[in-house]
């Protein structure tokens, strides 16, 4: 069905850039969806998932970007020129004749972990893996993934840190917006990040 709603450009069709905003899950990539989206950037999202109390500004995602992996990848190609969130675990199934702006995003792991262990709770859902195991899988992929990324020709990567973004942010939307190289409202994206919402520290 997908195939029919979406096609690929023609050869001859000049491609834009996508940005990418990846990280594990529970890493701010959903803060950071809404600091561009306030920045001014043009966002896709489904509005599936709604804001909820894990992610009071709600979690700008694209269903069908978790069928990366299963070849759904002609949709993509609609968020030309726009901001597009994607984790990390699917990074590598981005169509690779496509040009990507990866912001990636940083989080202490042992916050990633408690982060999910409370969203999990208030779902009434519990992990099949340890923590000690989760931790080791975690570490495992973003020691492969932060190896691999800048091995590729059609990426960018700016990594940013997510107790910087929500402690510092003054000094992080400067370099966000010299690294993308666009025309940013800084000062709403400024008014983003909230101390209140880093609720699982390290």
């Amino acid at each position: 069905m997908l195939k029919s709603l979406f096609s690929r450009p023609k050869p001859a069709e000049k491609r834009k850039k996508i940005i990418i905003v990846s990280g594990l899950p529970r890493s701010g990539t959903s803060m950071m969806m809404k600091m561009l989206a306030e920045g001014g950037l043009p966002i896709v999202t489904d509005s599936q998932r709604e804001a909820d109390e894990d992610n009071p500004n709600g979690y700008f995602e694209v269903e069908v970007s978790k069928k990366l992996k299963d070849g759904e990848i002609n949709w993509i190609y609609d968020a030309q020129g726009k901001t597009v969130k994607v984790i990390s675990y699917l990074l590598e199934f981005l169509p690779s004749d496509l040009e990507y702006d990866i912001i990636f995003m940083d989080r202490e792991i042992h916050e990633v972990l408690a982060a999910q262990k409370k969203m999990l709770a208030r779902r009434n859902e519990t992990s099949s893996i340890s923590d000690e195991e989760m931790d080791a899988q975690f570490r495992s992929h973003l020691k492969a993934i932060k190896y691999w990324l800048p091995r590729q020709p059609n990426m960018r990567v700016h990594y940013v840190k997510y107790n910087d973004a929500v402690n510092s942010p003054e000094q992080v939307v400067p370099a966000l917006v010299e690294f993308l190289g666009q025309s940013l409202d800084s000062a709403a994206m400024l008014s983003v990040p909230s101390q209140s919402l880093y609720r699982n520290r390290a």
